[in-house]
């Protein structure tokens, strides 16, 4: 850390940004555009996912989605771009156009899907990458059938966290999903977990395939076992600071927010989880002061939409207060929604050890 004394450094240095005084307003084409792999997946591939020796699924999975993607090429899948007015409609494809990445949190689920998506052989505007919540706000900025058209063309949809916790938005995007299948788009997927099931932490492929119904054919699962790779060999995550240390630390690190926790909560609630990613716009940490245990669950999964913006876009996180395994309660951590709690505790965890580097500056 500097030399300087934190009150010192505090008052010499520019103000940091705050989360709290920002209220991102997101156009409707900026959703789209963005529907591609975050940040921190700019680089993977799939030479870079490393297969656990124990865990023969690792690699068999990286062999069958390389082999899924090198099909992907060529004409898309309806025969757009290669038919003439006398051409009869192409075929349906046949054979199952997607695949269901079925494994628990932090076994790289998220690193393969997006290495599916750099492997396809295709334009980038040609593939679509992003959350079920990404994709239901898509639908909400551009309408059904809208949606549809916008997708149509693709290649390759990618969806992170297919939610299948919500009826009403299973039922949505599973309809959305059918029409793409129509127009020949490829479909790649990875889901949460059902409340009651709790398990392993994750949501089983027959469980997966039963709640998408129609589209069950349309799926080849994929099993991937293994554990949480963010812990795989990695020292515990670092003790709280002070708040005297983060607020000099805020101060010290250019671009750094620095807000008090309680009121990021509140804030929260006031910002749709859509425009998270852009509460986030050139941050280069996030200072956070007074962590306490999160009070209610409404409140808990907007952290955990914040805490996997910020983890896409790695973005370091300081705090002062409890340690991030404490944010939630037993009843949560128990509950239908455990494996999002437990996936935001390790992301913010990996992001505090991301932090230590600051601090020492």
């Amino acid at each position: 850390m500097s030399t300087r004394a934190p009150s010192e450094a505090a008052s010499t240095s520019a103000a940091p940004l705050s989360l709290c005084s920002r209220e991102p307003h997101v156009p409707a084409d900026r959703l789209v555009a963005e529907m591609v792999p975050p940040p921190r997946f700019d680089s993977v591939r799939f030479d870079t996912y490393l297969p656990d020796p124990n865990q023969p699924s690792q690699t068999d999975a990286v062999k069958a989605l390389s082999s899924f993607a090198e099909g992907l090429g060529g004409a898309h899948a309806s025969g757009a771009g290669k038919r003439r007015w006398f051409a009869r409609k192409p075929a349906a494809p046949t054979g199952p156009r997607g695949v269901y990445l079925d494994g628990g949190y932090g076994v790289g689920k998220t690193h393969l899907l997006a290495s599916l998506w750099h492997a396809t052989p295709a334009e980038p505007a040609l593939k679509a990458f992003g959350t079920f919540v990404e994709l239901t706000n898509l639908v909400g900025a551009l309408g059904f059938q809208q949606t549809v058209k916008t997708l149509s063309e693709h290649r390759l949809l990618c969806i992170d966290e297919f939610e299948l916790d919500d009826p009403g938005d299973t039922v949505l995007v599973s309809s959305l999903l059918g029409k793409l299948v129509e127009s020949g788009v490829a479909l790649a997927a990875t889901s949460n977990t059902l409340p009651g099931k709790l398990g392993e932490g994750r949501f089983a492929a027959a469980d997966f395939l039963r709640e998408i119904q129609g589209l069950s054919a349309h799926f080849r699962p994929l099993r991937i076992d293994g554990e949480d790779y963010r812990h795989r060999g990695l020292p515990e995550a670092p003790s709280p600071y002070s708040d005297q240390v983060v607020t000099a630390t805020a101060y010290a690190t250019p671009g750094a927010s620095l807000d008090d926790f309680p009121h990021l909560l509140e804030h929260l609630a006031r910002v749709h989880p859509s425009r998270y990613g852009a509460l986030t716009d050139d941050l280069a940490a996030v200072c956070l002061t007074d962590v306490q245990p999160v009070p209610d669950q409404s409140t808990a999964l907007r952290l955990v939409v914040l805490a996997d913006r910020l983890y896409d876009r790695e973005i370091p996180v300081l705090a002062s207060g409890l340690p991030f395994d404490r944010l939630f309660s037993d009843e949560m951590l128990n509950g239908g929604y455990r494996k999002k709690y437990f996936r935001a505790i390790s992301r913010l965890t990996a992001l505090a050890r991301d932090a230590k580097g600051l601090v020492a500056q």
